[in-house]
């Protein structure tokens, strides 16, 4: 069988060319690596097409009364179970929440513009002519995802809060690696599966319609993204040497510890509390008395948990065995996740979502052919 007509997936596919050599990316012999594994991706991307700027889609006048509701349960702010809620009064708190909301679908702005430049710079790395094609797909997905969050941000709260530490400094690092496998486990795994999580979290549990809305709409194109993930890991993990392998695994576990103690600590929120006259280092110490590691792993038994979500998304690609397993298994059961289908939450909420947009899709005419044909 050639290479052009394989259909599993082999290690070679996701080989890397020396982009620093423009001779390499225009090499003849290289027009010649084209794997047929990525097609389906590829050509079902019409399926899961949608358009932030087309209310038939998603409308981002949707009003929301910000005063009185909060954009997430009050339950999901982890301040709120702590002193912090006795110094605000109940509309404080509504506030703090909303506030608290602004913080991470920023944070989730933030990491779509992070895989928009990944998908990018995988364009000009992967050798196979397929993955490139497919990265360049993401890549433009990714581009409408920065597009409807930050235009959610505009309709709620005008801008957008900046990058935590924590998470802009993985970001850039994943950006900047080159290391092809810190990019795919970096952004594939990592990125991709806190995201799964995290929108999971706001279809489910949102009381703002139109966040509820965004959300199902990003996991019809996240749930592709996914299975990319899922291709490289069944093909390239098996095939690294031992300590390719183990440098893989271990970055992998630094990176779910960075997220998982820093992502959540006060020093991250720092532009919330400032805006109620608090101290992140009193916040922190008020958190430290109520909101245990113990609640944290309670947490994190609840199936849409992004960290949750993050570990099952991990231990399904192999990066997860003995050498590490005390650093997931201190906070979630990995028996029981290694015995749960290998589906994600998210997947049924995507499927959902194909099916709104085949609707849609079957008899929206092109919004934009007016301005193409006056164009012409």
């Amino acid at each position: 069988m050639s290479r052009n007509s394989q259909s599993t997936p082999e290690p070679w596919m996701f080989d890397p060319v020396d982009s620093t050599d423009y001779s390499a990316v225009i090499a003849p012999e290289r027009y010649g690596k084209r794997a047929d594994l990525f097609d389906p991706l590829i050509s079902e991307t019409h399926q899961h097409f949608w358009d932030p700027s087309d209310p038939a889609y998603i409308d981002f006048g949707t009003p929301f009364d910000l005063e009185n509701r909060t954009v997430l349960p009050m339950e999901l702010v982890p301040e709120l179970r702590t002193a912090v809620a006795d110094r605000l009064d109940e509309k404080q708190r509504i506030a703090f929440a909303n506030q608290s909301a602004r913080w991470w679908i920023s944070s989730v702005l933030h990491g779509e513009q992070g895989a928009l430049s990944l998908s990018a710079g995988l364009c000009h790395v992967f050798d196979n002519l397929g993955a490139v094609e497919y990265a360049a797909n993401q890549a433009r997905e990714e581009a409408r995802h920065v597009t409807a969050f930050a235009r959610y941000i505009k309709a709620r709260w005008g801008t957008p809060l900046p990058a935590s530490r924590t998470l802009g400094a993985l970001l850039g690092g994943i950006v900047a690696s080159s290391e092809v496998y810190q990019k795919i486990i970096g952004m594939q795994l990592l990125v991709e599966g806190l995201g799964m999580g995290i929108f999971a979290t706001f279809h489910s549990k949102a009381n703002d319609p139109l966040l509820v809305r965004l959300a199902q709409l990003v996991m019809t194109d996240e749930a592709f993204h996914h299975k990319f993930g899922k291709l490289w890991s069944k093909a390239a993990v098996p095939a690294m040497s031992a300590e390719e392998r183990d440098r893989a695994e271990d970055w992998a576990a630094q990176c779910f510890q960075a997220l998982m103690f820093n992502m959540m600590h006060a020093r991250e929120k720092q532009a919330v509390y400032s805006q109620f006259g608090m101290d992140w280092e009193w916040v922190r110490d008020a958190m430290k008395e109520s909101y245990t590691s113990a609640s944290r792993r309670e947490e994190m038994r609840d199936s849409t948990n992004v960290f949750r979500v993050l570990t099952k998304t991990l231990l399904n690609a192999g990066i997860i065995t003995s050498r590490t397993r005390d650093v997931y298994a201190a906070w979630v059961d990995l028996k029981e996740l290694s015995e749960e289908d290998e589906g994600l939450i998210a997947e049924p909420i995507a499927e959902s979502g194909l099916a709104l947009l085949r609707e849609i899709n079957s008899t929206r005419p092109v919004r934009h052919k007016t301005a193409v044909a006056a164009a012409e």
